[in-house]
Protein backbone atom coordinates (compact mmCIF):
# COMPACT_ATOMS: atom_id res chain seq x y z
CA UNK A 1 0.00 0.00 0.00
CA UNK A 2 1.43 3.39 -0.99
CA UNK A 3 2.24 5.80 1.78
CA UNK A 4 -0.04 8.82 1.78
CA UNK A 5 1.75 11.95 0.60
CA UNK A 6 2.40 14.30 3.48
CA UNK A 7 0.74 17.70 3.21
CA UNK A 8 2.84 20.79 3.86
CA UNK A 9 0.70 23.07 5.99
CA UNK A 10 1.41 26.71 5.14
CA UNK A 11 0.12 30.14 6.05
CA UNK A 12 -1.12 32.32 3.18
CA UNK A 13 2.03 34.47 3.54
CA UNK A 14 4.24 31.38 3.42
CA UNK A 15 2.54 30.14 0.27
CA UNK A 16 3.01 33.53 -1.38
CA UNK A 17 6.68 33.65 -0.35
CA UNK A 18 7.40 30.25 -1.91
CA UNK A 19 5.45 31.06 -5.08
CA UNK A 20 7.36 34.34 -5.45
CA UNK A 21 10.71 32.60 -4.95
CA UNK A 22 9.83 29.94 -7.53
CA UNK A 23 8.80 32.60 -10.06
CA UNK A 24 12.04 34.55 -9.47
CA UNK A 25 14.15 31.41 -9.92
CA UNK A 26 12.37 30.36 -13.11
CA UNK A 27 12.17 33.79 -14.74
CA UNK A 28 15.16 35.79 -13.49
CA UNK A 29 17.80 33.40 -12.14
CA UNK A 30 17.57 30.95 -15.05
CA UNK A 31 18.15 33.84 -17.49
CA UNK A 32 21.09 35.14 -15.44
CA UNK A 33 22.72 31.70 -15.46
CA UNK A 34 22.11 31.27 -19.19
CA UNK A 35 23.89 34.58 -19.76
CA UNK A 36 26.82 33.57 -17.52
CA UNK A 37 27.15 30.26 -19.37
CA UNK A 38 27.04 32.05 -22.73
CA UNK A 39 29.80 34.46 -21.64
CA UNK A 40 31.94 31.62 -20.26
CA UNK A 41 31.55 29.59 -23.49
CA UNK A 42 32.65 32.63 -25.48
CA UNK A 43 35.99 32.54 -23.63
CA UNK A 44 36.91 29.33 -25.43
CA UNK A 45 38.32 26.17 -23.79
CA UNK A 46 35.74 24.97 -21.21
CA UNK A 47 38.01 22.31 -19.66
CA UNK A 48 39.89 24.87 -17.54
CA UNK A 49 37.27 27.60 -17.35
CA UNK A 50 36.46 28.42 -13.70
CA UNK A 51 33.63 30.79 -14.64
CA UNK A 52 31.93 28.06 -16.66
CA UNK A 53 32.29 25.52 -13.83
CA UNK A 54 30.93 28.02 -11.29
CA UNK A 55 27.97 28.86 -13.54
CA UNK A 56 27.19 25.15 -14.04
CA UNK A 57 27.30 24.62 -10.25
CA UNK A 58 24.99 27.59 -9.73
CA UNK A 59 22.66 26.27 -12.44
CA UNK A 60 22.52 22.87 -10.70
CA UNK A 61 21.71 24.54 -7.36
CA UNK A 62 18.96 26.67 -8.89
CA UNK A 63 17.38 23.69 -10.65
CA UNK A 64 17.50 21.70 -7.40
CA UNK A 65 15.77 24.54 -5.52
CA UNK A 66 13.14 24.86 -8.28
CA UNK A 67 12.42 21.12 -7.98
CA UNK A 68 12.24 21.39 -4.18
CA UNK A 69 9.82 24.33 -4.33
CA UNK A 70 7.63 22.64 -6.95
CA UNK A 71 7.37 19.53 -4.74
CA UNK A 72 6.60 21.63 -1.67
CA UNK A 73 3.91 23.63 -3.46
CA UNK A 74 2.40 20.51 -5.04
CA UNK A 75 1.69 19.13 -1.56
CA UNK A 76 0.92 22.50 0.07
CA UNK A 77 -2.24 23.05 2.01
CA UNK A 78 -3.10 26.54 3.22
CA UNK A 79 -4.55 26.64 6.71
CA UNK A 80 -7.94 28.34 6.60
CA UNK A 81 -7.62 30.86 9.39
CA UNK A 82 -11.23 32.02 9.10
CA UNK A 83 -12.69 28.79 10.49
CA UNK A 84 -10.64 28.83 13.68
CA UNK A 85 -12.00 29.20 17.21
CA UNK A 86 -10.32 32.37 18.51
CA UNK A 87 -10.69 31.19 22.11
CA UNK A 88 -7.90 28.62 21.64
CA UNK A 89 -4.38 28.68 20.25
CA UNK A 90 -4.39 27.63 16.59
CA UNK A 91 -2.12 27.34 13.59
CA UNK A 92 -0.88 30.73 12.37
CA UNK A 93 -1.29 32.47 15.72
CA UNK A 94 1.39 34.34 17.64
CA UNK A 95 1.55 33.10 21.22
CA UNK A 96 3.15 34.63 24.31
CA UNK A 97 4.09 31.97 26.86
CA UNK A 98 5.86 31.98 30.21
CA UNK A 99 8.47 29.36 31.06
CA UNK A 100 7.28 28.49 34.58
CA UNK A 101 10.75 27.51 35.76
CA UNK A 102 12.88 30.35 34.39
CA UNK A 103 10.06 32.95 34.38
CA UNK A 104 11.14 33.90 30.84
CA UNK A 105 8.47 35.21 28.47
CA UNK A 106 8.68 33.75 24.97
CA UNK A 107 6.82 34.94 21.88
CA UNK A 108 6.47 32.55 18.97
CA UNK A 109 4.29 32.09 15.91
CA UNK A 110 3.01 28.63 15.02
CA UNK A 111 3.54 27.79 11.36
CA UNK A 112 4.05 24.71 9.21
CA UNK A 113 7.30 22.75 9.35
CA UNK A 114 8.62 24.28 6.11
CA UNK A 115 8.04 27.84 7.39
CA UNK A 116 9.37 27.31 10.93
CA UNK A 117 12.56 29.16 11.88
CA UNK A 118 13.40 29.48 15.55
CA UNK A 119 15.76 32.39 14.82
CA UNK A 120 12.75 34.33 13.50
CA UNK A 121 10.46 33.26 16.35
CA UNK A 122 8.41 30.75 14.38
CA UNK A 123 7.87 27.17 15.50
CA UNK A 124 6.43 24.19 13.71
CA UNK A 125 2.95 22.94 14.44
CA UNK A 126 4.60 19.50 14.42
CA UNK A 127 7.19 20.36 17.11
CA UNK A 128 6.58 19.23 20.70
CA UNK A 129 5.92 22.84 21.79
CA UNK A 130 3.71 23.56 18.78
CA UNK A 131 1.65 20.41 19.41
CA UNK A 132 1.30 21.28 23.10
CA UNK A 133 0.18 24.86 22.39
CA UNK A 134 -2.42 24.13 19.71
CA UNK A 135 -5.81 23.99 21.39
CA UNK A 136 -4.61 25.60 24.63
CA UNK A 137 -6.55 28.47 26.19
CA UNK A 138 -5.32 31.68 27.80
CA UNK A 139 -4.04 30.97 31.31
CA UNK A 140 -3.63 27.24 30.64
CA UNK A 141 -0.36 25.48 31.48
CA UNK A 142 1.00 23.07 28.88
CA UNK A 143 3.71 20.48 29.38
CA UNK A 144 6.39 19.70 26.83
CA UNK A 145 8.42 16.51 27.05
CA UNK A 146 12.08 17.04 26.16
CA UNK A 147 15.38 15.22 26.81
CA UNK A 148 16.03 17.34 29.91
CA UNK A 149 12.61 16.48 31.35
CA UNK A 150 9.19 18.11 31.28
CA UNK A 151 9.03 21.87 30.73
CA UNK A 152 5.88 23.74 31.72
CA UNK A 153 4.67 26.83 29.91
CA UNK A 154 1.75 29.07 30.79
CA UNK A 155 -0.16 30.61 27.88
CA UNK A 156 -0.28 34.36 28.57
CA UNK A 157 -1.90 35.54 25.32
CA UNK A 158 -2.34 34.71 21.65
CA UNK A 159 -3.52 36.54 18.56
CA UNK A 160 -3.85 36.37 14.80
CA UNK A 161 -1.17 38.27 12.91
Amino acid sequence: MAEEEKKNLLTREGLQKYEDELHDLKVNKRNEIAEKLKEARAQGDLSENAEYDAAKDEQRDIEARIFELEQLLKSAEVADEEDVDNKKVAFGMTVVILDKETKEEITCTIKGATEANSLEGTISNESPLGKALIGAKKGQTVEVECPAGVIKYKVLSFSRN
